[in-house]
């Protein structure tokens, strides 16, 4: 009886409580593996708040930032009435100007800024409505993949340390307090106007790109690489790749698919007379 007149308590507590309140309460206990558990004002039989090890400071990344006994403050992040707990983040009220500007933005929104700086898993942005970041030189950031369409060998082949940039923002990065964002979706897909150009059945013309074990990559066009499949490289079965073409050789393929929505070619050597091969 005493258990589940403790459950209804936390509920018809946590139930109070919504995404983006500003909640207050004591550490109750500081792990390096799981965070920090927070005994919430308002109700002390037991802690409901937590605080995963990277919502807890952007400036530090470590629990030891808090210790038990100590008064914080947190933004509401979720609540899960079934496990009684609400998850917060204490970089909310560590950085309010930085988390308001973040939660303002929208999916989609067109940003400014500059290249701020050039790392070899992306790149940071300073946005021009944006705050400044407590850690990185940019409150922007640009994964690899959301560069360019193309595959490039090397960023700096994209974009240069104080270049302007106008990208499109895709999500408000809550561990790192950064605005995640994407050149590429300010330019237009080459594989979609390539698309539209090829049909399954046509035959191409292309440089072997790349050897993998279930294949190889063939580049048919400027920025447009496409699979022939091991089973469509020769008429024979073969293991690998290997021994039967090399990088750099041309290759005369057919398009046997072209899937738009995922961005794939694939291809087939198999298929054409082995005179044009």
């Amino acid at each position: 009886m005493g258990a589940a007149t403790g459950d209804q308590d936390f509920r018809e507590f946590l139930a109070g409580i919504h995404i983006g309140d500003i909640c207050s309460g004591t550490v109750a206990e500081v792990t390096r593996s799981q965070g920090v558990t927070v005994t919430l004002d308002g109700f002390s039989a037991r802690p409901l708040g937590t605080i995963w090890p990277l919502d807890i400071s952007w400036s530090w990344k470590q629990p030891a930032a808090v210790k038990v006994g100590q008064r914080i403050t947190a933004e509401v992040l979720a609540v899960d009435l079934d496990e009684g707990q609400a998850r917060l983040a204490m970089t909310a009220t560590e950085n309010p100007e930085l988390w308001a500007f973040l939660k303002a933005r929208y999916r989609g929104e067109i940003l400014s800024g500059t290249i701020a700086a050039i790392e070899r898993f992306g790149v940071f942005v300073a946005l021009d409505d944006g705050p400044n970041h407590p850690v990185f030189p940019g409150v922007g950031f640009i994964t690899i993949p959301e560069l360019s369409w193309r595959h490039n060998e090397a960023v700096s082949d994209v974009v240069q340390v104080g270049q302007r940039v106008s990208c499109e923002f895709l999500q408000f990065d809550t561990w790192n307090g950064e605005a995640r964002l994407s050149l590429k979706a300010k330019q237009p897909d080459p594989f979609q106007a390539f698309a539209d150009s090829v049909e399954v059945g046509q035959t191409l013309q292309g440089q072997v790109t790349k050897l993998v074990p279930f294949g190889v990559f063939v580049q048919v066009a400027d920025g447009i690489e496409g699979l022939v499949h091991l089973q469509e490289l020769t008429s024979a079965p073969v293991a690998t790749p290997q021994g039967v073409v090399e990088v750099g050789d041309e290759l005369t393929v057919v398009v046997t698919d072209v899937d738009r929505e995922w961005r794939r070619l694939a291809l087939s050597r198999r298929q054409l007379p082995p005179d044009s091969w």
